[in-house]
């Protein structure tokens, strides 16, 4: 069939055509906004689950609704080499702008622009990555301290004010919050419970993998009082076809029965992989039927170009002793695994090759689902691993260079 019309959309946060099986959350978060520009107590959302659930999707979707209603969004993605100041100055001075500044002569935005100049200039030594000016004059003893805790909570009072007077609110919608240092996430939880205690429209709406709970829990004990954690996970039976049948309905093609099976069967419900399958099965089809065999080409098709990509690209990031580590466990099955158990696989004592788990859960690779179990973040990452590597990835790792 012609691809220049293939509904699907496999890649990094595109919003599929068919956002199956979340309709219940997308309201959930808006009530809670709503209730939040309000000055009503409400919990935001921090979505998390593994890669391929569609976290970004979901807070993408939330945040353009957000903003079609008026309230005043800040997008952050937070990458593995920034600081949380740094990713907040230009999201906030952007923001600050859009609350129109010209005319914020005698109003709380001229305070709020104040607060973020100040905040800027103490912590530019600190974290050397804000490079981005501020032209308001920072009013002294206002979010100057250079202790980012103190700091933030000044600066988001300060907008919260702001936001306040406006009638409006602002939403923090942050990506990938599990790479911000606990210390840094610390000050964050700690500035929105000050702005939530004095009923300020500031709120996060943020999403991350699931090692992101772990981390809001030591940085701030209250942390789970303070938002609503909402696992996003595959999609149930009846979603993933309406995900994977609906966009081919609407172009007046059809899945068979047993195409759907081996569609579902292989992806697993995972919305990423659906739309992969959906794609090359589209593209594979000769007429308005898509059939079985379509659907077992589509599978070769669709795990090559994930092992090119998808799969890949996390994959080139990992040292050799890392991926030896990766392919130990890949060889025990999809998980979660004993770190005992991943420790004998690779001959080594569990204390040897604990820094190689550590550096690959701060990567963003695995996750432990409970105490001194492992798990794959990436969903269907140990066959991958088992196809690209074989045995010759199975590496020493030695006790004195666990890197």
């Amino acid at each position: 069939m012609d691809p220049r019309i293939n509904p699907y959309a496999p890649g990094a946060g595109t919003s599929p055509p068919e956002l199956a099986g979340r309709d219940d959350l997308i309201l959930r978060a808006a009530i809670a906004l709503d209730r939040i520009r309000a000055g009503r107590a409400a919990r935001s959302f921090i979505l998390y689950g593994l890669r391929g659930v569609g976290k970004t999707v979901l807070l993408n979707r939330i945040r353009l609704d957000a903003e079609a209603r008026g309230f005043s969004a800040v997008r952050l993605e937070a990458p593995e080499s920034r600081s949380l100041p740094g990713l907040l100055v230009p999201g906030l001075r952007a923001m600050l702008l859009r609350l129109d500044r010209g005319q914020a002569a005698k109003s709380a935005a001229l305070r709020a622009w104040r607060a973020l100049s100040g905040f800027a200039r103490a912590l530019k030594v600190k974290y050397d990555d804000i490079e981005v000016s501020i032209e308001a004059e920072p009013e002294p003893g206002l979010a100057d301290t250079g202790d980012l805790e103190l700091d933030l909570n000044d600066l988001l009072m300060a907008v919260g004010r702001a936001a306040k007077e406006r009638g409006g609110a602002v939403v923090l919608f942050i990506d990938e919050l599990q790479y911000v240092e606990e210390a840094q996430l610390g000050a964050l939880i700690a500035a929105l419970h000050a702005v939530a205690q004095d009923q300020l429209p500031v709120t996060l709406m943020a999403a991350g993998l699931p090692q992101l709970l772990g981390r809001m829990g030591r940085a701030k004990s209250y942390a789970e009082r303070l938002f609503e954690f909402a696992p996003i996970d595959r999609l149930p039976d009846e979603a993933a076809r309406d995900a994977l049948t609906l966009p081919a309905e609407r172009e007046h093609v059809r899945f068979e029965a047993g195409a759907i099976e081996q569609v579902l069967r292989e992806s697993r419900g995972y919305p990423y992989f659906l739309q992969e399958w959906g794609k090359h099965c589209w593209d594979l089809a000769e007429d308005s039927v898509i059939t079985a065999q379509d659907a077992r080409q589509a599978t070769i098709q669709a795990l090559a170009e994930l092992d090119a990509s998808f799969f890949r690209v996390r994959f080139d990031r990992l040292t050799p002793k890392e991926k030896a580590y990766m392919q130990a466990m890949a060889s025990l099955g999809p998980g979660p695994h004993r770190s005992g158990d991943i420790a004998e696989a690779l001959g080594r004592p569990v204390n040897a090759v604990a820094p190689l788990r550590n550096s690959l859960i701060e990567k963003g690779m695995l996750y432990s689902p409970s105490h001194g179990d492992t798990a794959f973040t990436v969903p269907l990452f140990d066959a991958f691993m088992r196809r690209a590597t074989g045995a010759q990835l199975r590496l020493d790792v030695t006790d004195d260079d666990p890197a």
